[in-house]
């Protein structure tokens, strides 16, 4: 992952993120593969960029090493 040679770490930040919470990566060759594949879910978004969010930040939490 451009930035992260030995992957992201949970609740870093990725720096491909924009202001507006958009990929700067987003339809360029360098986007990686596990981001141009991701299919959202209504689960996964809920009702808003909130919802989302605080579900991201879960999923960070429960999947961060010990």
């Amino acid at each position: 992952m451009p930035g992260f040679p030995a992957g992201k770490l949970a609740g870093v930040r990725c720096p491909h993120l924009t202001a507006d919470i958009r990929c700067a990566l987003f339809g360029t060759p360098e986007r990686p593969r596990v981001c141009a594949e991701l299919r959202p879910q209504p689960e996964m978004c809920g009702g808003s960029a909130e919802e989302a969010m605080a579900t991201l930040a879960r999923w960070e939490q429960l999947t961060a090493p010990s």
